[in-house]
């Protein structure tokens, strides 16, 4: 990915997110652009209106900390959103390539994380990489996300399951905010390391197959994947909200784990414990056709 083309459409989108009553600034007129104009942001980062123009243009090479900290005040950008403006001057200067390691060309994890995983008996969890790939889960990650091990892609890929398969929009109740989320965790690994060719490969593919992927990749919204709560609808055992946290590990830098949990006592735990029932009965979970049943699907 060309970096200055990133920089100028990262901070260009930036701008117009931001209303000037957001940013403190008095309404006059009408404006023809959306958000600010370069001239506010010059100002309220303490910057001639060249200089910033300069920065938009995709000139970040050699830009001081202090400039980049001014612009992410004067743009209100969010703690993802500056790491990932960070990222991008890294990689304007050449300094993001001594940080950068060489990947394996087939992602994979080691036998002792599957060890790992199969050690947690009783939550879902996983491990995925930096492109959305499910690398491995223990029996409750594979039985909770069976829809993604129907496909007999290997490994299977949550933005491929979220965009192309048609289950995906039961599957996640609120699918535009599963798409919105799975576009944004892309776009900052599109940051961390723009030199991927399987993830250009996964974009340009996603991008070619889904107007609803291409549009959002075009608003250059970027997200650090970390905890909250996910809505699931599952084929066998109905409506799980589920809490999840998720762990980079050390030894394996750009794949994480992810766990899922239920609050105790609530329909979700015994979703779970049905789920695991499931689960159980089959070796390898598929989606199974649908029997009309509200909760049980074919054993």
């Amino acid at each position: 990915m060309d970096n200055r083309s990133e920089v100028r459409a990262f901070l260009t989108s930036r701008r117009a997110k931001i209303t000037p009553g957001q940013a403190g600034l008095p309404v006059a007129g009408r404006r023809r652009v959306p958000g600010l104009r370069r001239s506010e942001v010059a100002a309220l980062a303490g910057m001639s209106v060249e200089y910033y123009a300069k920065l938009e243009r995709g000139h970040l090479a050699g830009v001081s900390a202090g400039v980049l900290d001014a612009l992410a005040r004067a743009l209100h950008l969010e703690d993802a959103e500056r790491a990932h403006l960070l990222r991008l001057a890294h990689e304007a200067d050449g300094s993001n390539a001594i940080l950068r390691r060489r990947r394996p060309k087939q992602p994979a994890a080691r036998p002792t994380l599957q060890w790992m995983l199969d050690a947690i008996a009783t939550a879902p969890a996983i491990i995925g990489n930096h492109r959305s790939d499910l690398l491995a889960a223990n029996h409750l990650g594979r039985a909770l996300y069976s829809d993604l091990y129907a496909d007999p892609t290997r490994p299977p890929n949550f933005a491929r399951f979220t965009f192309l398969d048609s289950a995906a929009r039961r599957f996640f109740p609120d699918w535009d905010l599963a798409a919105d989320m799975t576009v944004a965790n892309l776009r900052t690994a599109a940051g961390q390391d723009p030199h991927d060719k399987g993830l250009h490969d996964l974009v340009g593919e996603l991008s070619t197959r889904s107007d609803d992927f291409r549009r959002r990749w075009a608003a250059h919204n970027v997200r650090t994947h970390g905890t909250g709560v996910k809505h699931f609808r599952h084929h066998v055992v109905g409506d799980l909200t589920l809490t999840y946290e998720s762990m980079d590990l050390r030894a394996e830098p750009g794949l994480s784990m992810t766990i899922y949990t239920a609050e105790p006592g609530s329909p979700s735990e015994d979703a779970l414990r049905l789920l695991a029932s499931w689960s159980a009965t089959q070796e390898h979970p598929e989606r199974p056709q649908d029997t009309g049943h509200p909760r049980m699907g074919r054993p």
